[in-house]
């Protein structure tokens, strides 16, 4: 007696559709660079919402950083400005008293070594920046803006970005000789996964200056976008049910699966 051997082969249609076994059709796989390009994009946009998708508390504090950060970069356009400057003159055009940031910035400036092991550290917060634990990025703008009232905006940002840099290659070098291991039992460096990481957690702590314009922008519109309904999560995919087999007649199979006999 010969045993039958069902051979699974997806039909051109369900190639192009993505689904077998299973009614309904999740949308065309889209192959290619356009297919890299948008999964690309997707995963930039699913990381813009997972940045204001914090605790309230949290998010207010990103909303102040972010807001201030901006308006520091934007000010450069003008001219060399300290983040100092940037508080004070909204201090002065709230009416708040601005006479205490003189002298901080002059104790600020007085001790740019230190500062210079700030700017490397806010890289470093940077790099500990996960989708789940997004306060170390606030924490590394916190520390940039100090850095930068010290060493100014270039020399700030570029300590910043060597210590984010630096962290990532060392991490790179040492899972290099793990590339082809197998995780059973132990935590290992994957080049793969610290690839993976370093850029979600760049990804996460350069968007921080956008979150404010953001949520503004968001709360604007929210009343005048449509959304697309969202899936049941309590309702199963329907698996496809085979036709009876009639006694004396050969077995129906659906296009694309045939069978062979062996």
């Amino acid at each position: 007696m010969h045993a039958v051997t069902r051979c699974v082969k997806r039909s051109p249609e369900e190639r192009q559709w993505g689904r077998t076994g299973v009614t309904g059709a999740r949308g065309p796989v889209i192959t290619g660079h356009a297919g890299v390009v948008r999964n690309r994009g997707e995963e930039l946009a699913r990381l813009c919402r997972c940045a204001v998708r914090r605790p309230r508390r949290q998010l207010a504090l990103a909303v102040v950083v972010s807001g201030w950060a901006l308006a520091w970069i934007l000010a450069q356009i003008s001219g060399p400005t300290s983040p100092l400057d940037v508080l004070a003159a909204a201090s002065g055009w709230a009416g708040a008293p601005v006479g205490w940031l003189e002298p901080a910035s002059a104790w600020a400036v007085e001790r740019r070594a230190l500062f210079g092991v700030v700017a490397v550290a806010a890289g470093l917060c940077w790099a500990a920046t996960t989708e789940r634990a997004q306060f170390p990025a606030l924490l590394g703008w916190l520390a940039l803006l100090a850095a930068g009232e010290a060493l100014g905006y270039r020399q700030a940002v570029y300590g910043a970005l060597l210590g984010l840099g630096v962290f990532l290659l060392v991490l790179g070098l040492l899972s290099w000789p793990f590339r082809r291991a197998f995780v059973v039992n132990r935590v290992v460096l994957m080049p793969k996964d610290v690839l993976r990481a370093g850029a979600t957690a760049a990804a996460l702590s350069a968007v921080v200056p956008l979150i404010a314009p953001g949520v503004v922008v968001g709360r604007l519109l929210r009343p005048y976008l449509t959304r697309p309904p969202r899936p049941d999560p309590t309702r199963s995919a329907i698996p496809v049910i085979p036709q009876a087999r009639r006694p004396g007649t050969h077995a129906t199979r659906a296009p694309g699966r045939p069978t062979a006999d062996r």
